[in-house]
């Protein structure tokens, strides 16, 4: 890396440990930061401070919230009967942008990875299963990788063991809409075709 200034060696460093982020990314944004005006650099501190000192996650659904519960949890309107399951709280804007999902959440905060070295006890789980005495249907949103498939079957598994009574679906995946068919790999197309539905 070029030399610089300390504060700006400092910074870049900092940066650099931002997912997505590599040295000349890290570069670019602290220049950015150094040619902005005082007031900016402050407001970009502030913001900082505020999201540290703000944010926690729900006691209910374990997403990022700065009220207890969240947003969602606290809705009278949203059916509380019926939970939609994601691995991280990006994954719920995602779902909201549908507009089709009027029921609540819970955050996994990460997908089981025996390679990883994350097992259950990593995963926010607990919590999922003593919301199920009042459930009626768990829907697994977790992504088709084999790490999402795998937390999705273990959660089934565990649904299916402390509450019976819960219907426990799995999202179906398949041929994104606008693309063609003949680029789908065979694990694609096997989940469009289980997903298929009756028009």
């Amino acid at each position: 890396m070029a030399r610089f200034a300390e504060p700006m060696t400092r910074l870049i460093d900092e940066l650099r440990k931002l997912p997505g982020i590599g040295t000349k990314s890290a570069q670019r944004l602290a220049f950015h930061v150094l040619r902005s005006s005082a007031e900016d650099a402050e407001k970009l501190v502030g913001a900082i401070r505020e999201v540290k000192a703000s944010l926690r996650l729900c006691s209910v659904c374990n997403n990022i919230t700065d009220i207890d519960p969240c947003s969602y949890c606290s809705n009278a309107v949203r059916d509380h009967r019926l939970i939609c399951v994601v691995e991280e709280p990006t994954n719920i804007a995602t779902i909201e942008k549908t507009r089709s999902f009027a029921g609540v959440y819970h955050v996994l905060h990460g997908t089981l990875s025996p390679i990883g070295g994350v097992g259950p006890e990593q995963l926010r789980i607990a919590n999922l299963m003593t919301r199920l005495p009042e459930v009626e249907e768990v829907i697994l949103a977790t992504s088709p990788t084999t790490e999402g498939e795998a937390t999705a079957r273990y959660l089934a598994d565990e649904i299916r063991h402390v509450a019976p009574h819960v219907k426990t679906t799995r999202i179906a995946t398949g041929v994104p809409a606008g693309s063609d068919i003949e680029y789908a790999d065979e694990i694609t197309m096997s989940r469009a075709l289980e997903g298929r539905r009756e028009l």
